[in-house]
Protein backbone atom coordinates (compact mmCIF):
# COMPACT_ATOMS: atom_id res chain seq x y z
CA UNK A 1 0.00 0.00 0.00
CA UNK A 2 2.65 2.35 0.63
CA UNK A 3 4.38 1.54 -2.31
CA UNK A 4 1.13 2.43 -4.36
CA UNK A 5 1.54 6.04 -2.79
CA UNK A 6 4.82 6.86 -3.60
CA UNK A 7 4.49 5.57 -7.28
CA UNK A 8 1.36 8.26 -7.84
CA UNK A 9 3.25 10.76 -5.61
CA UNK A 10 6.70 10.63 -7.79
CA UNK A 11 3.88 10.33 -11.24
CA UNK A 12 2.42 13.79 -9.82
CA UNK A 13 5.52 15.31 -9.26
CA UNK A 14 6.58 14.64 -12.60
CA UNK A 15 3.93 15.64 -14.30
CA UNK A 16 4.19 18.50 -12.38
CA UNK A 17 7.22 19.02 -13.37
CA UNK A 18 6.87 18.67 -16.96
CA UNK A 19 3.80 20.82 -16.88
CA UNK A 20 6.18 23.56 -15.43
CA UNK A 21 9.01 23.10 -18.14
CA UNK A 22 6.28 23.28 -20.55
CA UNK A 23 5.09 26.69 -19.27
CA UNK A 24 8.92 27.79 -19.05
CA UNK A 25 9.15 26.88 -22.61
CA UNK A 26 6.15 28.54 -23.61
CA UNK A 27 6.68 31.67 -22.02
CA UNK A 28 10.68 31.61 -23.52
CA UNK A 29 8.85 31.40 -27.19
CA UNK A 30 6.64 34.36 -26.65
CA UNK A 31 9.14 36.71 -25.01
CA UNK A 32 11.34 35.38 -27.72
CA UNK A 33 8.69 36.22 -30.31
CA UNK A 34 7.35 39.50 -28.47
CA UNK A 35 10.87 40.83 -28.34
CA UNK A 36 11.28 41.12 -31.85
CA UNK A 37 8.16 42.26 -32.47
CA UNK A 38 8.44 45.58 -30.13
CA UNK A 39 11.96 45.85 -31.59
CA UNK A 40 9.87 45.95 -35.19
CA UNK A 41 7.12 47.90 -33.99
CA UNK A 42 10.07 50.20 -32.01
CA UNK A 43 12.15 50.49 -35.60
CA UNK A 44 8.78 51.14 -37.83
CA UNK A 45 7.58 53.99 -35.36
CA UNK A 46 11.17 55.46 -35.37
CA UNK A 47 11.14 55.28 -38.79
CA UNK A 48 7.83 57.28 -39.08
CA UNK A 49 9.43 59.45 -36.64
CA UNK A 50 11.90 60.31 -39.25
CA UNK A 51 9.34 60.43 -41.89
CA UNK A 52 7.09 62.01 -40.98
CA UNK A 53 9.59 65.71 -40.53
CA UNK A 54 10.60 64.82 -43.79
CA UNK A 55 7.22 64.52 -45.57
CA UNK A 56 6.36 67.71 -43.36
CA UNK A 57 9.37 69.49 -44.62
CA UNK A 58 8.55 68.49 -48.04
CA UNK A 59 5.13 69.59 -48.06
CA UNK A 60 6.44 72.76 -46.32
CA UNK A 61 8.99 73.45 -48.86
CA UNK A 62 5.93 72.64 -51.70
CA UNK A 63 3.99 74.91 -50.02
CA UNK A 64 6.83 77.83 -49.87
CA UNK A 65 7.48 77.55 -53.53
CA UNK A 66 3.35 77.73 -53.77
CA UNK A 67 3.43 80.99 -51.78
CA UNK A 68 6.25 82.62 -54.12
CA UNK A 69 4.48 81.72 -57.28
CA UNK A 70 1.73 83.48 -55.99
CA UNK A 71 3.44 86.17 -54.63
CA UNK A 72 5.43 86.75 -57.71
CA UNK A 73 1.34 87.00 -59.83
CA UNK A 74 0.79 89.03 -57.42
CA UNK A 75 3.38 91.93 -57.51
CA UNK A 76 3.16 91.36 -61.68
CA UNK A 77 -0.41 92.21 -61.28
CA UNK A 78 -0.20 94.49 -59.46
CA UNK A 79 2.43 96.52 -61.53
CA UNK A 80 0.02 95.87 -64.24
CA UNK A 81 -2.77 96.73 -62.76
CA UNK A 82 -1.00 100.36 -61.69
CA UNK A 83 -0.05 100.72 -65.22
CA UNK A 84 -3.49 100.03 -66.47
CA UNK A 85 -4.41 102.94 -64.04
CA UNK A 86 -1.77 105.15 -65.06
CA UNK A 87 -2.96 104.94 -68.63
CA UNK A 88 -6.44 105.41 -67.66
CA UNK A 89 -5.06 108.60 -65.33
CA UNK A 90 -3.59 110.12 -69.00
CA UNK A 91 -6.42 109.03 -71.19
CA UNK A 92 -8.63 111.20 -68.94
CA UNK A 93 -6.28 114.09 -68.79
CA UNK A 94 -6.22 114.00 -72.02
CA UNK A 95 -9.56 113.62 -73.10
CA UNK A 96 -10.81 116.12 -69.89
CA UNK A 97 -8.30 118.23 -72.04
CA UNK A 98 -10.03 117.50 -75.65
CA UNK A 99 -13.11 118.68 -73.86
CA UNK A 100 -11.62 121.93 -72.48
CA UNK A 101 -9.94 122.47 -76.00
CA UNK A 102 -13.10 121.80 -77.74
CA UNK A 103 -15.16 123.77 -76.01
CA UNK A 104 -12.70 127.01 -76.15
CA UNK A 105 -12.89 126.50 -79.98
CA UNK A 106 -16.55 126.41 -79.25
CA UNK A 107 -16.68 129.60 -77.66
CA UNK A 108 -14.31 131.24 -79.92
CA UNK A 109 -16.32 130.60 -82.55
CA UNK A 110 -19.39 132.06 -81.42
CA UNK A 111 -17.33 135.21 -79.78
CA UNK A 112 -16.43 135.33 -83.72
CA UNK A 113 -19.61 134.30 -85.33
CA UNK A 114 -21.19 137.52 -83.21
CA UNK A 115 -18.17 139.72 -84.09
CA UNK A 116 -18.81 138.94 -87.56
CA UNK A 117 -22.09 140.47 -87.20
CA UNK A 118 -21.55 143.02 -84.88
CA UNK A 119 -18.45 144.25 -86.90
CA UNK A 120 -19.02 142.48 -90.12
CA UNK A 121 -20.47 146.83 -91.50
CA UNK A 122 -17.17 148.22 -89.52
CA UNK A 123 -15.61 149.65 -93.24
CA UNK A 124 -19.06 150.66 -94.42
CA UNK A 125 -19.57 152.61 -91.41
CA UNK A 126 -16.20 154.41 -91.79
CA UNK A 127 -17.25 155.70 -94.76
CA UNK A 128 -20.89 156.65 -93.96
CA UNK A 129 -18.79 158.91 -90.69
CA UNK A 130 -16.82 160.82 -93.46
CA UNK A 131 -20.77 161.83 -95.01
CA UNK A 132 -21.54 162.74 -91.51
CA UNK A 133 -18.57 164.90 -91.19
CA UNK A 134 -19.61 166.33 -94.90
CA UNK A 135 -22.87 167.26 -93.00
CA UNK A 136 -21.70 168.67 -89.94
CA UNK A 137 -19.20 170.94 -91.97
CA UNK A 138 -22.09 172.62 -94.04
CA UNK A 139 -24.49 172.72 -91.05
CA UNK A 140 -21.69 175.01 -89.21
CA UNK A 141 -20.50 176.84 -91.69
CA UNK A 142 -23.74 178.99 -92.04
CA UNK A 143 -23.90 181.94 -89.38
CA UNK A 144 -26.63 182.00 -87.05
CA UNK A 145 -27.06 185.90 -87.84
CA UNK A 146 -27.36 184.77 -91.22
CA UNK A 147 -30.52 182.13 -91.01
CA UNK A 148 -32.38 184.95 -88.64
CA UNK A 149 -31.26 187.62 -91.93
CA UNK A 150 -31.19 186.00 -95.32
CA UNK A 151 -34.07 184.39 -97.35
CA UNK A 152 -35.80 181.69 -96.55
CA UNK A 153 -34.79 179.75 -98.48
CA UNK A 154 -31.05 179.71 -96.93
CA UNK A 155 -33.17 178.36 -93.73
CA UNK A 156 -34.85 176.02 -95.31
CA UNK A 157 -31.69 174.51 -97.17
CA UNK A 158 -29.82 174.50 -93.58
CA UNK A 159 -32.95 172.52 -91.81
CA UNK A 160 -33.10 170.44 -93.83
CA UNK A 161 -29.44 169.75 -93.60
CA UNK A 162 -29.76 169.24 -89.69
CA UNK A 163 -33.03 166.84 -90.22
CA UNK A 164 -30.81 164.77 -92.50
CA UNK A 165 -28.06 164.32 -89.93
CA UNK A 166 -30.36 163.50 -87.51
CA UNK A 167 -31.80 161.29 -89.22
CA UNK A 168 -28.77 159.96 -90.06
CA UNK A 169 -27.21 159.49 -86.41
CA UNK A 170 -30.33 157.94 -85.72
CA UNK A 171 -29.64 155.31 -88.09
CA UNK A 172 -25.67 155.31 -86.98
CA UNK A 173 -27.25 154.47 -82.77
CA UNK A 174 -29.47 151.92 -84.45
CA UNK A 175 -26.92 149.65 -85.24
CA UNK A 176 -24.61 150.49 -82.48
CA UNK A 177 -22.65 153.59 -84.14
CA UNK A 178 -22.11 156.00 -80.96
CA UNK A 179 -20.49 158.79 -81.09
CA UNK A 180 -17.41 159.97 -78.67
CA UNK A 181 -17.72 163.41 -77.69
CA UNK A 182 -14.88 165.10 -75.45
CA UNK A 183 -14.81 167.86 -73.39
CA UNK A 184 -12.50 170.56 -72.84
CA UNK A 185 -10.55 170.73 -69.74
CA UNK A 186 -11.54 166.59 -69.25
CA UNK A 187 -8.43 164.10 -68.83
CA UNK A 188 -6.61 162.98 -71.92
CA UNK A 189 -8.07 159.65 -72.75
CA UNK A 190 -5.45 157.73 -75.23
CA UNK A 191 -8.16 155.03 -75.91
CA UNK A 192 -10.52 157.32 -77.36
CA UNK A 193 -9.16 160.34 -78.42
CA UNK A 194 -5.75 161.42 -80.82
CA UNK A 195 -3.79 164.12 -79.59
CA UNK A 196 -2.89 165.95 -83.12
CA UNK A 197 -1.16 169.36 -81.34
CA UNK A 198 -0.54 171.15 -77.89
CA UNK A 199 -1.60 173.95 -76.75
CA UNK A 200 0.15 175.99 -74.03
CA UNK A 201 -2.89 177.14 -72.03
CA UNK A 202 -1.71 178.42 -68.14
CA UNK A 203 -5.45 178.22 -67.20
CA UNK A 204 -6.37 174.86 -67.85
CA UNK A 205 -4.89 171.92 -66.23
CA UNK A 206 -2.03 169.86 -68.19
CA UNK A 207 -2.69 166.69 -69.52
CA UNK A 208 -6.30 167.47 -70.64
CA UNK A 209 -8.14 168.36 -73.71
CA UNK A 210 -7.84 172.15 -75.00
CA UNK A 211 -9.09 171.78 -78.22
CA UNK A 212 -11.41 169.52 -80.30
CA UNK A 213 -10.91 168.82 -83.86
CA UNK A 214 -13.19 165.52 -84.74
CA UNK A 215 -15.57 163.71 -82.60
CA UNK A 216 -15.16 160.23 -82.62
CA UNK A 217 -16.73 156.93 -82.86
CA UNK A 218 -17.85 153.55 -81.57
CA UNK A 219 -19.15 150.66 -82.76
CA UNK A 220 -20.76 148.33 -80.08
CA UNK A 221 -18.19 149.89 -77.84
CA UNK A 222 -14.98 149.18 -79.87
CA UNK A 223 -13.13 152.58 -81.13
CA UNK A 224 -13.53 152.93 -84.99
CA UNK A 225 -12.38 156.29 -84.95
CA UNK A 226 -10.71 158.18 -82.30
CA UNK A 227 -11.43 161.32 -81.65
CA UNK A 228 -9.17 164.32 -82.29
CA UNK A 229 -8.27 167.04 -79.77
CA UNK A 230 -5.51 169.40 -78.95
CA UNK A 231 -4.39 168.29 -75.74
CA UNK A 232 -2.67 170.95 -72.93
CA UNK A 233 1.21 170.73 -72.93
CA UNK A 234 3.05 170.08 -69.27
Amino acid sequence: MAAVNMTSALARTLFTHSTIVRKTASAGWAYRTYRPLCVTVEKTAETVRIEKPVQEDGAREKMTEAEKQLQEQIASLSKENESLLEKVADYQDKYQRTLADRENVRIRLEKQIIEAKQFGIQGFCKDLLEVSDVFRKAIESVPAEKLENENSDLKNLHDGLVMTETQLLTVFRRHGLVPITPLVGEKFDPSLQEAMFELHLPEKEPGTVGHIIRTGWTLHSRCIRSAQVGVVKH
